[in-house]
């Protein structure tokens, strides 16, 4: 009996040792596949870059550059632009497989987004100055550039092809337009751009925007890109218009999939290589269908498992220290809903987030527009979300706890919110601050590795997790206390209401997990069944919002698990809370556009 205890001592004080070491294996082996990816195998380097732009703003970018290219053998050039609230990283895909064919590749953040300074819109997006940049390179022929731009990044194309007419040799517009009013700088032609190739989605969410067609599938018909076709039948996907020699060349091509599905999309990517390919001169003629990208993304995934998992072995190591022991107090005694009353409540909880995600994001942006304080509108709409789904999730949870709960013994001390004292403890709740930011350090740490030793984050598509900067955490901070009272309402509700009296911890984060995830993507089927059926979004009028929801679905993940995992550990909400307050607003933070100078 003795030995079976000492045993169980033993591998439970192994634990987070083993998942410390495995985590950090993690971020090694994903950032080892995407640095070879992104190097080919050594074929190509890869080299962060600052230049200054219009009026000394700072850009930033990756530079793809393949072996072999100096000052006296230059290589062909093209400029690879992000859509909007992305970075260069979402372009990964089309600069790995050109640089992969002799081009060098200058991957850009767009001015307010990634590293680059802001505020977002400025000097044409960062267009004209990136086009400048590559062009100044001794390696690149100035003579033999082209440009790709994703959604607004092909408005940023389209700013430096008006700005320098006579410096680029061709255009890729991935789901992007010459004629939407007000970003283009003019309206697309049979000659204005030279040799444009469009890609478009299917299945678009903007094709409205875009291109004045109710769907994807009516783009050969639109008016605005048979102007740009110099013709009034219906084009032809993958014919070639007009004459390449001439300037005038056009090609379309449509790739079963959505407007941020183009960036990860085998056929979008071919297309856009052969493009290129057919324009500019010295590009290896590697089939177009020949592709390694996707290891890039495969190897970035697991970086980002390291780079979550880190939290958890972290955290509970450090309660074992004498001073955050304190925090580790004993999980009280569960009296949350039963039966059918706690699937009400999940659905309950699920609903109210579903139903105002729309509505409340606009009504932030509407009141608080970008300014000095919330510099950032999609950051600041999340959080007016958040604040007043949590104002009315806690007048929900209180009448719950009044009318039902507090009848059966049920208090605020049951929840995890104060000690059993029934006080508010000051100093624990300093202690949880200075836990959360010193658990936090550590996937940052691991963060800044990636980006030192393989110039990548750790991301999957369109959810990433990025380094941060001063400026970064000057914008952060505003967001950090409406964030907090978001997330001690959530644990209230799922560590008080809906705690499981039979669930182990483990299960119960998957439960919680599935609670607050499934409902994203259950959201998400909802609005694109019709689109992915040939029709529209369900919400026609929010494309934006729509695909933020994507990210909602690993950021929820993330939350519960971080929430749930650390209640069980604490038995409080409030470290978990303030966890999560630093961590998900920082996680946007980074990953969005800043529109107010700061």
């Amino acid at each position: 009996m003795s030995s079976s205890v000492t045993q169980s001592q033993t591998s439970h004080a192994r634990r987070p040792w083993i998942l410390l070491a495995t985590a950090v294996l993690l971020v090694l082996i994903g950032g080892t596949i995407a640095g070879i990816t992104q190097t080919a195998g050594g074929a190509v380097s890869v080299r962060q870059v600052h230049f200054a732009g219009t009026n000394g703003t700072m850009m930033y970018g990756l530079l793809y550059i393949p072996k072999g290219t100096t000052s006296k053998n230059p290589a062909p050039g093209v400029v690879a632009i992000h859509g909007y609230i992305n970075s260069h990283d979402t372009m990964d895909g089309f600069a790995i497989e050109l640089a992969r064919r002799g081009c060098v590749v200058l991957a850009v953040d767009q001015t307010g987004h990634g590293f680059s300074d802001g505020p977002a819109f400025a000097n044409g997006f960062g267009g004209p100055d990136s086009l400048a940049y590559l062009r100044s390179l001794s390696i690149v022929n100035p003579d033999n550039v082209s440009l790709i731009g994703h959604s607004m990044g092909g408005w940023a194309s389209l700013a430096a092809a008006a700005t320098y007419p006579k410096d680029y040799r061709s255009l890729v517009l991935v789901s992007s337009s010459t004629d939407t009013p007000p970003f283009a700088p003019m309206a697309g032609s049979a000659t204005f751009p030279r040799n444009t190739m469009v890609v478009e989605a299917l299945h678009s969410e903007f094709s409205q925007l875009m291109w004045g067609v109710p769907k994807g599938s009516d783009f050969p018909t639109s008016p605005r890109l048979q102007k740009l076709f110099a013709t009034s039948s219906p084009i032809v996907p993958g014919q070639l218009y007009g004459s390449i020699a001439d300037g005038t060349g056009r090609m379309f091509f449509d790739p079963d999939t959505t407007h941020p599905g183009l960036t990860f999309d085998h056929a979008a990517i071919a297309d856009a290589v052969s493009w290129i390919q057919q324009t500019l001169t010295g590009v290896a003629t590697l089939s177009a269908n020949n592709q390694i990208w996707i290891w890039d993304e495969i190897g970035t995934l697991i970086a980002l498992v390291g780079i979550i998992l880190v939290i958890f072995p972290v955290g509970e190591l450090l309660l074992r220290t004498p001073f955050f022991r304190s925090i580790a107090q004993k999980v009280p005694v569960a009296r949350p809903a039963k039966g059918t009353g706690l699937w009400i409540g999940a659905i309950v909880l699920d609903v109210i987030g579903i139903l105002t995600f729309f509505v409340f994001q606009n009504w932030g942006n509407a009141i608080l527009p970008a300014s000095a304080l919330f510099a950032q509108t999609i950051t600041t709409g999340i959080m007016t979300w958040a604040v007043l789904g949590g104002l009315i999730g806690l007048g929900l949870f209180l009448l719950w706890h009044f009318l039902l709960n507090s009848r059966s013994g049920g208090d605020f001390s049951s929840y995890g919110l104060i000690s059993a004292s029934r006080t508010i403890e000051w100093v624990q709740i300093g202690k949880s601050l200075l836990f959360a930011m010193t658990v936090l350090a550590a996937p940052y740490i691991l963060l800044y590795f990636l980006q030192w030793a393989f110039a990548t984050d750790a991301r999957i598509w369109v959810f990433n997790a990025k380094v941060i900067s001063p400026l970064t955490l000057r914008i952060w901070l505003p967001y950090f206390v409406p964030f907090l009272f978001y997330f001690i309402v959530l644990g209230l509700v799922l560590h008080g209401e809906l705690r499981s009296e039979r669930l182990t911890p483990g299960w119960e984060m998957a439960r919680n997990v599935l609670i607050m995830s499934g409902g994203f993507i259950l959201f998400i089927l909802v609005e694109y069944i019709p689109l992915l059926a040939g029709g529209t979004l369900l919400s026609p009028t929010q494309p934006l919002l729509a695909i933020v929801a994507f990210q909602f679905v690993p950021m929820y993940a993330i939350i519960t698990c971080i929430s749930t995992f650390f209640f069980y550990k604490t038995g409080r909400i409030i470290p978990g809370a303030i966890m999560n307050a630093i961590f998900v607003p920082l996680l946007i933070v980074a990953s969005t556009a800043t529109q107010f100078p700061v």
